[in-house]
Order: C-alpha cells, then structure tokens, then sequence
C-alpha cells in the first residue's frame, strides 16, 4: 500500500524528498516563495501546488494520510537576537491558517517542523497554543527534538518536531521514540586513523595543502552570498596559503541531505545578478532530509499497524483505530 503525503510550508521540499525516499506520493505543495516554487516545478512537474495558505481551502488538499510542514520561524526564532512576536507575528502566524485547514481536513497524522526557539516563545505559552490546539482537533501529540547530526549529515542542526495522530494518544510517542538503545558512535579510524588536524576540524584531500573545514558544521541559516560579516562567518573553508571561503550551494547542499543541484533552477541559474542567494536562504529554511526520512518510515509503520488493527477488527478481535480512546 502507498502512502500519501500533503505538505505545507514546502520551501525546496525536504519533507517530500524524505517522504517520497520511504516510499510515499507527494499528493500537494504549498509554497509562496517564487524561487522554492521553481525547484518543486523541476522535481515534482505533476504535483498540485498552491502559493498562499491563506487562500488553501482544505478541499483543494487531496485525501492524504499525513500533512507535513514547517510555518515560518522568523517570529520565535531566538536568532533575532531581540523581542520575539511570537504566534502574534506575520509570519509565524501563519500557523493560523494551517490549524484552519487542519481542523476541517484531519488527517491521521500531521507532522510540524520549527526551530527550539519555539519551545520557549512567550515563555512557552506559544508552543502551548500549538498542542491545544492540535488536541482541541482529537489529536494525541508529541514532540521531540531531533538533530540533524545524527542522522548521517555532518551538520549539528537541532529543530523540534511535533507528531500528532488522530484519536490516537499512544501514537505520536511510537512515531518519535524509539524503544531500542543505539550501539554508539563509533568514530571512524580512532586511534589508528589519520591524525586530524584538530579535535574540531579535518583537511580535505592532499594531506599537507588541502582545505580545512569544520569536522561538524555549525547549523545554516537562511542567509545571502555576500560576505557581511556574519552570514557565514562561522561556517568557512581555510586554505594553507591564508585563503578562506565560505561554502559552496553544493555544500550547503550536501549538509542538508539533498541530491548535488537540488537547488539549481530550470534555467541553470536562480537570479541573473546574485545567482546563489536564493540557494544559500532556501537551503537554510529547510528541513534536513535524512530526518524527514527516518520520521516517514516510523511513520509508515505507525500507519501499517493502524491497518492491520482495522483489518482485525473485522472479526472482533481487536479495536478498530478509528474507536480508540479520544485525547483528554
């Protein structure tokens, strides 16, 4: 059975490769950003897209299993560095009109994606909103945060995910949690490897005279390509001879999981006067794709299981999944 997945927010579509990598149809993409627009026209030609959420009726949405999306995070992100607006912003507001469609459409399962800072906007009365109103909708609900670094890219990037499943209170801990314990670690060569530059840091290519470069990259941001000082001052590559640079797209690229020239637009280019900013911002709003696609397969076997209960019930011996036990 193929799974159907409805993504909002879908900036250049790290949920929907992720989804679509475990198996999943891409069914609908909202995105008003005219530049992510034109890369989710190249990967998905035949996919219904809408731009403005606020003109999305959930009739336009067609019947999917999951709703995945990440609202923006301008308004509780702590990078401001200032007063956070909060739900109360224009932008982070918009997870307004998300609950709009939410409570008409409910699916089983809805997926959103923000940054930690709003786990504590408004002294966490925010994030409050966001479970009551998911619960107000039948939804139990979890929430995890989850960093990208663990999850095969060399990118420390934290961000919260909140899972919720329709009349199901048990669901959302299944999805995020895991009952087994990892191996470890284990860092590759160790003691017998080569001997790194530094404990923070490794050299690519020739031994002596290739570029140095952060073992682990601090989290991008959606930032231009212009060198302002701060944009990229943390992520860089130094040479022996003094040179440093910040990443290319295709490293950008690299450490969010996508394909090499996910971001590279139908024409070869973005924008003819700054043809990487477009990139460089897409590619720091979005969500990390091995993430996406760890969620997707626990979210698969979520829905599997849902299945066979129905199945079951047919001869009494089960309850189905559409009588368990409401969300108190």
């Amino acid at each position: 059975m193929t799974y159907r997945i409805a993504s909002l927010f879908t900036g250049i579509g790290g949920f929907d490769l992720g989804f679509e990598r475990a198996g999943f149809e891409i069914t609908f993409q909202c995105e008003i950003d005219k530049f992510c627009s034109s890369i989710l026209q190249r990967h998905w030609p035949d996919v219904k897209r809408h731009e403005d959420i606020s003109n999305v009726s959930h009739t336009d949405i067609p019947v999917s299993d999951v709703w995945a999306g990440g609202f923006p995070c301008q308004d509780v992100s702590v990078a401001r560095m200032g007063p956070r607006a909060g739900l109360k912003g224009r932008r982070s507001g918009l997870f307004f009109e998300f609950s709009r469609l939410l409570e008409s459409g409910r699916p089983r399962v809805v997926v959103i994606e923000n940054v930690p800072g709003l786990l504590s906007s408004h002294g966490g009365r925010d994030f409050q909103i966001i479970i009551q109103t998911l619960a107000s909708f039948g939804y139990g609900v979890g929430w995890r945060v989850l960093n990208s670094r663990y999850f095969g890219v060399p990118q420390s990037r934290s961000r919260v995910f909140i899972v919720g499943c329709h009349r199901d209170r048990r669901g959302p801990g299944g999805i995020l949690f895991e009952p087994q314990r990892g191996t470890g670690d284990h860092q590759k060569g160790r003691s017998n490897g080569k001997k790194p530059v530094s404990p923070f840091k490794t050299r690519v290519g020739n031994p002596s005279k290739g570029p140095v470069t952060p073992a682990l990259a601090y989290c991008l941001y959606a930032c231009s390509a212009r060198h302002t000082g701060t944009d990229w001052s943390r992520n860089y590559v130094s040479y022996p001879d003094g040179r440093v640079r910040r990443y290319m797209p295709i490293e950008a690229e690299r450490l969010q999981g996508f394909p090499d020239g996910w971001t590279v637009s139908e024409n070869g280019s973005s924008l003819a006067t700054d043809p990487d900013s477009p990139r460089y911002h897409a590619l720091g709003n979005a969500v990390t794709v091995p993430v996406a696609e760890w969620l997707a397969r626990r979210i698969e076997t979520y829905l599997m299981g849902l299945a066979s209960w129905d199945c079951a019930d047919t001869t009494g011996d089960r309850v189905s999944s559409r009588e368990l036990a409401p969300v108190i």
